[in-house]
């Protein structure tokens, strides 16, 4: 069902990648945007696309509820299947790749004697969610991976196999394990893909967090990778409104999730169904904005219309690439690296910074956001580790240029040297 679209942009010749492109992204002017990767950046094509549903929604909200929302969630759920190579029955929108990893372990039956494994690089709130399930009873056990980088595939496939064969297994014991693809600090692909077959291998049940993937991640063939469970944030790398992310259950595994979350009205009791009811219930949770989901399918036309998904994904690794090296010889970091081949690593870059480890994480942290984004108007995540020391986390975009990388550069040697002077003489280091 088509929008009443009066932008033009359809028919136009869309610009080149880089600075060319930030005309069709509602960014202030002058703002150098390095952190897509947290919250995404929405297109002005897929804004103006959502004004008109809400216009939609708000002139006749029944109408819109019940007769114009369903086909148009059917549409998005099918374009989206075809994109991670799925069935459209084995998909499902929720509101972030967070709610949807909850929803799965709140779906399983756990016994005092089942395990849940996470890795020290599990997403905070996804971390704590295993811990949730294991404090409540029958409470399972959380048993943690731990990587230390640099790493390789081999690797993390070698320790991540170790890992499982430790396990105090016991029979009818379940095991979930759950899996990044792409980490969020420090940003880099874990082999997912063959992390699932490991899973596979061990009786082990695969929960993938895949909240970096879509939009980002090439070749994403559910039919052949084959996780258990997988979730994908599209409000991050695929230009959708926030929030907005896909669930993926194959059909195998739909008996496993009883519920949506929160529980749906089209909820049916296992014992009385007589056919599937998963997409049902997720259709349907409860009154929310429904306008991201369906922001997806603009999202989709607006990434065909630049070039499409390899176009994309090549033109940002060029970019990180060349960038994460640019900005490493302005800071003098260029020896401390996380992937050294760089087979590891997609749009997000992963670049040193001179801080002292002995500065205080919090405060540290608060003192280079604001002086990052308040005073200069430009940002890139920045991150803490124990182990490794202060890192910044530069998303790759089709706006971005390296210089954007240099402007960066400059930017964090002012920063650093004015946090490290201010942190010293409050905190007396």
């Amino acid at each position: 069902m088509p929008l009443n679209e009066t932008v033009a942009w359809r028919d136009q010749t869309p610009p080149k990648f880089g600075h060319a492109m930030l005309e069709y992204f509602p960014f202030d002017a002058g703002y150098i945007n390095l952190n897509h990767g947290s919250y995404g950046s929405l297109p002005i094509p897929v804004v103006d696309a959502c004004k008109i549903m809400d216009g939609e929604a708000e002139s006749n909200p029944d109408r819109w509820i019940r007769f114009t929302y369903y086909p148009r969630l059917t549409n998005v759920r099918e374009r989206v299947a075809v994109l991670i190579g799925a069935k459209t029955e084995e998909c499902v929108m929720v509101p972030n790749a967070s709610h949807g990893i909850s929803t799965v372990l709140r779906n399983i039956e756990w016994q005092k004697d089942d395990i849940i494994v996470i890795f020290n690089t599990t997403y905070g709130s996804v971390a704590r969610a295993a811990h949730y399930i294991s404090d409540a009873p029958p409470h399972p056990t959380v048993s943690e991976l731990i990587l230390h980088f640099p790493t390789t595939p081999a690797e993390v496939i070698t320790r991540f196999r170790e890992h499982l064969r430790r396990l105090p297994r016991k029979t009818n014991q379940q095991v979930v394990a759950v899996i990044d693809s792409i980490i969020s600090v420090p940003a880099i692909l874990l082999p997912w893909k063959e992390l699932v077959q490991v899973c596979k291998d061990e009786g082990v049940l695969s929960l993938i967090d895949a909240a970096h993937s879509i939009g980002q991640e090439p070749n994403l063939d559910m039919s052949k990778a084959d996780p258990d469970f997988w979730v994908s944030n599209c409000h991050k790398w695929l230009y959708a409104k926030r929030s907005c992310a896909v669930l993926y259950v194959p059909l195998r595994n739909q008996h496993l999730i009883k519920s949506s979350f929160p529980i749906s009205a089209a909820y049916i009791s296992p014992s009385n169904r007589t056919g599937p009811n998963f997409v049902e219930q997720f259709d349907w949770v409860a009154t929310v904005d429904f306008v991201p989901y369906l922001s997806v399918a603009t999202a989709l036309d607006f990434r065909k219309w630049i070039g499409g998904e390899e176009k994309i994904n090549a033109y940002c690794r060029q970019v990180a690439r060349e960038g994460s090296k640019r900005l490493a010889e302005i800071l003098g970091t260029v020896g401390m690296v996380v992937d050294p081949t760089g087979e590891m690593t997609l749009n997000m870059v992963n670049v040193h910074l001179p801080l002292p480890r002995n500065l205080e994480p919090k405060a540290a942290m608060e003192k280079l956001k604001q002086k990052l984004i308040l005073e200069r108007n430009m940002f890139a995540y920045i991150y803490f580790s124990e182990e490794t020391g202060w890192w910044t986390r530069c998303s790759a975009q089709v706006w971005n240029e390296v210089g954007d990388f240099e402007k960066l550069g400059k930017a964090l040697i002012e920063v650093c040297s004015e946090v490290v002077h201010e942190l010293a003489v409050k905190l007396k280091l």
